[in-house]
């Protein structure tokens, strides 16, 4: 990079060479760097590539899963109080709770059913059932939507990737 950013009179004049030369040399040298920059970017696309697959994996054998385990389904009974209370009930298991209490940033550890499901819940309810204001609930719904759409954008890129390369020769 050095070499490339001298001045082409300052180095001919300190390596006995002609301007000409000199000028190849630093073209050569860019290219060089250049390369190496377009590995870089390709490598980091690939592992991008890698982890969305893995999490396309996971997120295909959790549903798998949750498709041959039922979940326990509760009926829920109105009965009669008043869902802005202390005691408000929430459609979030306590597993969930746990989670959006005690980590410093919960969106990143739930699945993305768990995201949906803090989404849906209303906001003063979920403020009550974590013993938060109402500012930090909204917060954290809004965390969860971004995370979600990221989500779901990584998903379209994989998407994207997989019918771009189809038709693509396989490298060995």
């Amino acid at each position: 990079k050095v070499l490339i950013d001298v001045p082409r009179s300052d180095l001919a004049e300190e390596l006995a060479q002609s301007q000409t030369k000199i000028q190849v040399l630093q073209d050569t040298l860019q290219q060089v760097l250049d390369r190496r920059e377009e590995e870089r970017q390709s490598r980091q696309l690939l592992e991008l590539y890698l982890e969305a697959l893995k999490n396309e994996d996971s997120v295909l054998s959790k549903v798998a899963e949750s498709e041959t385990v039922p979940r326990k389904e509760m009926d829920v009974v109105d009965t009669g109080t008043s869902s802005t209370g202390p005691s408000a009930k929430t459609a979030l298991s306590d597993q969930i709770l746990a989670a959006l209490k005690e980590k410093p940033a919960p969106e990143l550890c739930l699945d993305s059913q768990d995201l949906e499901l803090v989404l849906k819940e209303d906001t003063q309810a979920l403020a009550s059932a974590l013993r938060w204001d109402k500012q930090k609930a909204e917060a954290l719904q809004q965390a969860c939507d971004q995370e979600l759409s990221k989500r779901l954008q990584q998903v379209q890129t994989l998407h994207s990737l997989r019918s771009t390369s189809k038709g693509k020769k396989t490298l060995p």
